[in-house]
């Protein structure tokens, strides 16, 4: 029983090519008009197509089709702004493609606004001709951040561990894949058991738990060369890894003296820290957005629940945080530091929930009634999580703003998914 807590979900099937569908949108998203990109007609195309996919997924835009546009505008230097808000058009997209040689091309691009008519941003993006999803998710980042206020997560990368049942035998991969499920790159391959991926500040370096030595050990693993190396050479289970934010440090859960308890690896010298102290089992650590605390889940109420330790005053006695709700566990800080989001059962469902450090109560997020794993888009504007329908798992994510949103995969089972940090 002592590694139940990080062992719970980890069997969990959840379904590895992944597709988002919207699956409920925001209640007044925005009306963006995009044109299809002037310049090299396939380059253009692909372009325009990723920029509108990127918006709609979001679930905060509503993206008027070709086939709902005047034509003619998009030629016309000049805009009819009085027609576009007759289509109820609250921003207009217009765009242009130019390649000078073979290996470089810029992207330019316009975001008119149709109630104040005028031009609110005027921005190009520089790239080569095979990286036109990158450079398009750029785009997507900076229509999302003018329009909205807050950065976009189009460019970023997602991890996500994916499950291949053979009769008895069972395959793992590690998998690593652009925001919207594309681009997929195998980054580990086992028959042993992968959990709790988990990104460095730089999105450089993971961190995650594989059982291949027959023991639960933490590895860290450089995503452009591939190398890897156990984090602590020892003989004790080790589990949940998190990086500080400056990436000097490890959170982790050791097993040393039988009992699950939270340490700090200095990543430099390889020196342990022990934070806690308990006979019940403290585990699943998370670094506050400035390095000051730590939050984990601990048995020591007689349910799992959430302490945050002071990491100036860490001698001293952790502090609970969640009082509502049987099981509160696998929670993370908003980047914003206003709060927590968190896996809570609630009369025998398990559901995402948030609760803002200046109020007394945490409310739901997600109606489902086995949701795990969430994880914290770098905006703070959305999480992804795992759930359980239809006896099928597939991953889902919720926007603050209440869209939703599902990742089901074309082929084997995926689950924990792990945000990347903005790339640029």
């Amino acid at each position: 029983m002592k590694i139940f807590v990080y062992l719970f979900f980890v069997f969990l099937n959840l379904n590895a090519e992944l597709v988002l569908e919207i699956t409920e949108s925001s209640d007044n998203p925005y009306r963006i008009a995009i044109h299809n990109f002037d310049g090299q007609t396939s380059i253009s195309n692909e372009i325009s197509a990723i920029i509108k996919a990127d918006l709609q997924r979001t679930g905060e835009f509503s993206v008027l089709s070709s086939n709902d546009l005047l034509e003619e505008e998009a030629y016309q230097e000049e805009l009819n702004y009085k027609n576009y808000r007759l289509l109820g058009v609250d921003y207009i997209l217009k765009g242009k493609i130019d390649s000078k040689d073979k290996m470089n091309i810029t992207v330019s691009y316009d975001i008119y606004d149709s109630v104040k008519e005028r031009k609110i941003r005027s921005s190009k993006i520089y790239g080569i001709p095979n990286k036109t999803r990158q450079l398009a998710h750029y785009v997507s980042d900076g229509i999302y951040e003018e329009i909205t206020g807050l950065k976009g997560i189009s460019s970023t990368k997602m991890l996500y561990v994916s499950e291949d049942v053979a009769g008895s035998a069972k395959a793992y991969k590690l998998m690593l894949a652009d925001a919207d499920g594309m681009n997929e790159q195998i980054l580990l391959k086992s028959n042993s058991a992968i959990i709790s991926p988990s990104w460095s500040p730089d999105s450089k370096e993971i961190a995650y738990v594989s059982f291949e030595t027959g023991l639960a050990k933490v590895f860290i693993q450089n995503i452009a060369t591939g190398s890897r190396e156990v984090a602590v050479k020892n003989k004790y289970q080790i589990s949940s890894p998190a990086f500080s934010p400056d990436g000097k440090f490890l959170s982790l859960t050791l097993y040393q003296d039988g009992n699950a308890e939270i340490y700090i690896l200095n990543l430099e010298n390889k020196n342990l820290t022990r934070l806690t102290n308990h006979y019940s089992i403290d585990t699943e650590s998370s670094w506050s957005p400035d390095g000051k605390k730590i939050l984990f889940t601990s048995g020591r109420s007689g349910s799992p629940q959430l302490y945050e330790i002071d990491l100036l005053k860490f001698n001293t006695k952790p502090k609970r945080l969640t009082f509502d709700g049987s099981y509160n566990a696998k929670a993370s800080y908003l980047p914003s530091n206003e709060g927590i989001v968190f896996v809570q059962r609630s009369e025998g469902e398990f559901k995402i929930a948030l609760k803002y450090f200046n109020e007394n109560f945490s409310r739901p997020l997600t109606e489902s009634r086995l949701d795990e794993s969430p994880s914290i888009s770098p905006n703070g504007n959305v999480i992804i999580y795992a759930i359980k329908e239809d006896k099928v798992g597939l991953l889902a994510g919720v926007t603050l703003s209440g869209a939703k949103f599902r990742l089901p995969s074309s082929s084997g089972e995926v689950r924990e998914p792990s945000w990347s940090g903005y790339l640029r």
